[in-house]
């Protein structure tokens, strides 16, 4: 079964920078891919960024372009979201996921991280 577990969340003032990461276990996740997902209040879950597994290949929002960076280690099985100058707007419960590359949909979903942006 495969688990995804987020942390690294917080509250930090506009412009500072948090990472996030998430643990993955329950499977060997070379034909995966893992993304980065948010919701705000009142809004729906949108796309941050995506990578897959074995090539390392990314893939951004434009609203994270620039700003995020993400990454994945193999040793720990582990995939990170570093947020440079963060906004207000970037206020949100941060989900990852993982679905397997041949598939549209993602599958696994880890509990979220809270991240709060002052201005």
């Amino acid at each position: 079964q495969v688990q995804l577990v987020e942390s690294g969340g917080g509250l930090v003032q506009a412009g500072d920078s948090l990472r996030l990461s998430c643990e993955a276990s329950g499977s060997t996740f070379r034909r995966y891919i893992m993304g980065w997902f948010r919701q705000a209040p009142g809004k729906e879950r949108e796309f941050v960024a995506a990578i897959s597994w074995s090539e390392g290949n990314t893939y951004y929002a434009d609203s994270a372009k620039g700003r995020f960076t993400i990454s994945r280690e193999y040793a720990k099985n582990t995939v990170y979201l570093q947020m440079n100058s963060l906004k207000p707007e970037d206020t949100a419960v941060y989900y990852c996921a993982a679905r397997v590359a041949t598939m549209n949909e993602y599958r696994y979903w880890g509990q979220g991280t809270q991240v709060t942006v002052s201005s």
